[in-house]
């Protein structure tokens, strides 16, 4: 099995950790804060409250296939810290197990902080791992997805 680092990349933002994280916590919004144009929607899911909520997306490939995936909030601090685990490609019936974690931290009154580490070290399924290497775990698409949000932001 091929060992995949986690990535983080970070970025200010113009616009309050409140702002940023009600963006962040919302499923429904999630597809305007993706460069990748992968995801399309929610599928279930609502606004995430705590550890262990669960939300399930609508995804594309870059062929045009789509897919759902599910996944599961493992951190959460209401304005600071939020984060889930892609945990199933629920179509292909495949596990996966890729991270993405937001930290947030307050730069003055209308300036946030917000890193983004993908974290793949919980993928075991090969074929996942080089999807993850190829295409996630790579510090440009990080800063891309921070510029998306910035951009929502604006």
């Amino acid at each position: 099995m091929t060992e995949i680092s986690k990535t983080t990349a970070s970025r200010e933002i113009n616009a309050t950790p409140q702002d940023i994280f009600d963006l962040l916590s919302n499923p429904e919004r999630h597809a305007e804060t993706d460069h990748s144009g992968s995801v399309v929607s929610t599928d279930k899911g609502e606004r995430l409250k705590k550890v262990g909520d669960t939300f399930r997306m609508n995804m594309v490939k870059g062929d045009g296939s789509q897919y759902q995936t599910d996944n599961e909030v493992f951190a959460f601090v209401e304005n600071r810290v939020i984060g889930w685990q892609n945990l199933k490609n629920v179509t292909s019936d495949v596990e996966v197990g890729s991270k993405w974690l937001y930290e947030l931290e307050p730069v003055d009154a209308t300036t946030t902080k917000l890193s983004l580490t993908y974290d793949p070290s919980e993928i075991t399924n090969p074929q996942v791992q080089a999807l993850a290497k190829e295409k996630f775990a790579i510090e440009s698409n990080l800063e891309a997805s921070l510029a998306k949000i910035a951009e929502v932001l604006a």
